[in-house]
């Protein structure tokens, strides 16, 4: 645990996992400096639409939005991996009382920042996600993570064990991101590049650009696993959660890989295959 002071003044509190070992914090020093560098690009890119969410526009999807609108009002919500908070302020922004965790002391910066400019109540902590439970003892009605989370996760056996920590008795999980097959492409030379099962072994590349801005001057290495659905979800289970809905979709909210192709209003799918493969896949469970 570190303090650390912010431009602005603020004094935040780091929190890391102590059971990291020595290659946990090597992927963690690797991959928050490429979420504290992709932060300063993605809070001015038109992907994020800065102007549109200050101005009332919520940041949920349909996917999420449906799942999400009849569960929030007036419960306590956990964001998990919430990067710098314009879907936990959008939830705020619905009558939940939340708490987005992140583990970018920049991501985390700028959504302290948003949520005094809304007049908002939501709370944000500097957190890995195994490292959690040593410092936030609450209990949450739900716990919510979307799009492009579980990649940046090792190990989901731990990562379920934080969830189910977090959860009142009779709390609810919800998970919305990306399938697994479409992680299998590499979407760039439009052929299939990465394992669909779990290993243990990382995928360690250099990132240039970013999802949000292709042209952004970021050159940086990162870490990332592949986790199956049965990898994903068997977990979960594992802890006690039980599947309440599970649900598999044939585009993308979000024009955020190589090569995707329009389809409708904020649906996008790769290349020419269109229902062909499957985009995102959602699961909520109870506790």
């Amino acid at each position: 645990m570190a303090k650390v002071v912010l431009g602005n003044g603020q004094t935040i509190t780091v929190i890391r996992s102590q059971k990291n070992n020595s290659m946990d914090s090597n992927y963690l020093n690797v991959n928050r400096a490429l979420w504290d560098e992709k932060t300063k690009h993605h809070q001015y890119s038109d992907f994020y639409d800065m102007e549109g969410f200050l101005s009332g526009k919520t940041s949920l999807r349909e996917i999420e939005l449906t799942a999400l609108a009849p569960l929030v009002a007036g419960k306590s919500v956990l964001h998990l991996q919430c990067h710098f908070g314009q879907d936990s302020l959008s939830l705020a922004r619905m009558g939940a009382k939340v708490t987005g965790v992140d583990f970018s002391t920049t991501a985390i910066e700028l959504a302290r920042s948003l949520n005094t400019q809304l007049g908002l109540d939501a709370q944000f902590v500097v957190s890995d996600v195994y490292g959690l439970p040593e410092v936030l003892k609450e209990k949450f009605d739900l716990v919510f993570t979307s799009y492009g989370v579980i990649t940046w996760l090792p190990d989901l056996t731990r990562w379920a064990s934080v969830i189910r920590q977090m959860l009142q008795p009779d709390g609810t999980f919800y998970l919305a991101e990306f399938h697994p097959t479409l992680y299998m492409y590499d979407h760039d030379k439009k052929e299939i590049g990465y394992r669909y099962f779990d290993h243990t072994k990382p995928y360690e590349e250099v990132e240039t650009g970013t999802y949000a801005d292709a042209d952004a001057p970021i050159q940086q290495r990162e870490f990332f696993w592949s986790h199956s659905l049965a990898g994903t979800i068997q977990p979960l289970l594992d802890q006690g959660l039980q599947l309440k809905k599970f649900q598999e979709f044939d585009y993308s909210p979000y024009n955020c890989f190589p090569n995707m192709q329009e389809v409708g209003p904020s649906r996008f799918v790769y290349g020419d295959l269109e229902d062909r493969l499957p985009h995102v896949f959602s699961v909520e469970m109870g506790s």
